[in-house]
């Protein structure tokens, strides 16, 4: 084999070129996504007419006050009960009567701010405004180098600093993955310690019973200084129903705690129709409908004006297998009408991203992303969960899928912003210029906009067939698997003050010794 090619270049010299285009397209456009908080331009796609939104609504009423809801939780039923609520505390059961509900509902805040540990980080949850969150509740990670394996406190980690490194990404924490190589009683505090010290953005927590969210707020004020801001909440977490109508005592405990500090709860029923609601859609978003408003009422009879996100989570079973189908057409409607619901009632609404069945980051992943997120931002989402990474319904998050994920964001962060028609934009002048036949390359109008005028993608391979095959051959899971290890290799954490390191160390490890072998939710 020849050493040199027919340019004259020697072996060594296409490896250093190759190895310098790796570098180039790790360091360039993934690092300068844009870091504003993106806002559409666009109206609301709605579905239904107002005729049948307000169907829904009535039918939503009427499951509150005949069939009713169980709350496992004694201190919930205490709340609901002082409210006027008929309550059954044998079988933990109440009926919300529609005028109790829609009174308090109407005390939550149609927007709010976010507050993060950097105040440039700070989010507008409402109006025009989108969040995009990562992954979370997922128990295995799956990478093309290792496989799918069970999560660990380093993947975690990982996680954290590939969300701190995404600029369309804007909160932090949660459950990005389960650490299964951390007791169970002390799995918070460990996320806790990473979210704060590897990210200063909007920190999350899971709403687990009483003790996770007591020392979420704890940490959260050590964060702001020892007292939890007047002015805004600082962390937040989600409360997932069980349906079919049920919020049971773990889910209570972290309603109640968050609501009760002012902190967000972001009230989310899942519901598979066919499964855990009616096979009609009509029906499951009655059922969706009426589960979240109970929450978010309860969550304003613990303290009026807490700021409370409406969550959307239906969309249809495999019927065959009663599993999850996630991507489909019965899910994109669920996802508009669920923000047609959270307008009817002036909340923020969230919805859910990347949500598909596959097992790879393939076709079939990316099919059934899209038709998730496509809807899910159309129908303005104010806060888009789960929006990198997921696979397997849920039970996985891949890093090459967070990357491919990531490109989406980035390339509705472009859509959603528009383009202007002016006389400048409309080049008549260029157009004059060039005339027939020519071409607008060179063109002082292009020039001008050569670097600005279009989406550069980070991921996506333009070359041409040559040049891709010289560069590897390398698919978009490949390109992906070698991206965000260049990325990890590049981080670097975000400033923490060394009393707030200490203090929250010091915290962490007290609470260790405390919990270790506690049972959270006795």
């Amino acid at each position: 084999m020849a050493d040199t090619d027919e340019a004259g270049q020697s072996r060594a010299e296409r490896a250093a070129r190759r190895a310098r285009r790796r570098r180039d397209r790790a360091q360039t456009p993934f690092l300068h996504l844009p870091r504003e908080q993106p806002h559409t331009i666009l109206p609301p796609l709605e579905i239904l007419d107002p005729e049948q939104v307000e169907q829904i609504h009535q039918a939503s009423m009427t499951i509150l006050e005949e069939v009713g809801l169980d709350f496992l939780d004694d201190e919930a039923l205490d709340i609901l009960a002082r409210a006027g609520a008929k309550v059954d505390r044998e079988a933990q059961h109440a009926w919300l009567d529609r005028e109790l509900v829609l009174e308090a509902v109407s005390q939550a805040p149609s927007t709010f701010t976010w507050h993060a540990r950097n105040p440039a980080r700070n989010l507008v949850i409402g109006g025009d405004a989108l969040v995009f969150a990562p992954n979370g509740g997922t128990v295995f990670v799956q990478d093309l180098d290792r496989g799918r394996r069970p999560g660990t406190l380093a993947d975690y980690a990982a996680l954290v600093k590939l969300t701190q490194m995404c600029n369309l990404l804007h909160t932090v924490g949660e459950q990005l993955v389960v650490p299964h190589d951390v007791p169970v009683p002390l799995r918070h505090l460990e996320r806790l310690r990473l979210a704060v010290t590897l990210s200063d953005k909007v920190l999350m927590e899971a709403a687990h019973g009483r003790v996770i969210p007591q020392d979420a707020l704890a940490v959260a004020r050590l964060v702001f200084g020892g007292e939890l801001p007047p002015d805004g909440p600082v962390i937040g977490g989600v409360i997932n129903v069980n349906s079919p109508l049920r919020y049971d005592g773990r889910m209570l405990g972290g309603l109640i705690s968050y609501a009760r500090a002012g902190q967000v709860t972001i009230v989310t029923p899942f519901i598979l129709a066919g499964v855990m609601g009616p096979v009609t859609l009509a029906g499951a978003l009655a059922q969706q409908n009426a589960e979240a408003l109970a929450g978010i009422a309860l969550a304003q009879l613990v303290r009026p004006g807490a700021p409370v996100i409406y969550g959307g989570f239906t969309t249809n079973a495999d019927l065959r297998s009663g599993a999850p189908a996630f991507g489909t057409p019965e899910g994109a409607w669920a996802a508009i009408v669920g923000g047609q619901m959270a307008r009817r009632y002036g909340l923020p609404y969230r919805g859910s991203g990347t949500l598909n069945t596959s097992k790879l980051p393939d076709a079939q992943a990316a099919s059934e992303t899209l038709w998730a997120l496509w809807p899910t931002v159309l129908a303005h989402t104010h806060f888009v969960l789960h929006a990198v990474g997921w696979l397997e319904a849920g039970l996985t998050v891949s890093f090459e899928k967070f990357l491919l994920d990531a490109e989406n964001l980035a390339l509705f962060h472009r859509f959603l912003q528009g383009f202007p028609v002016d006389e400048e934009s409309l080049a008549l002048a260029s157009i004059r210029a060039v005339g027939p036949g020519g071409h607008h390359l060179d063109t002082a109008h292009t020039r001008a906009r050569y670097t600005t005028a279009f989406y550069q993608p980070f991921l996506s391979d333009r070359q041409p067939f040559e040049s891709w095959q010289e560069a590897g051959a390398l698919d978009a899971p490949a390109r992906a698997n070698r991206l965000w290890k260049a990325l990890l290799a590049q981080y670097e954490p975000p400033a923490l003050d060394p009393g707030l390191a200490e203090a929250l160390e010091a915290f962490i490890a007290r609470r260790k010794e405390e919990l270790s072998g506690a049972d959270l939710y006795g």
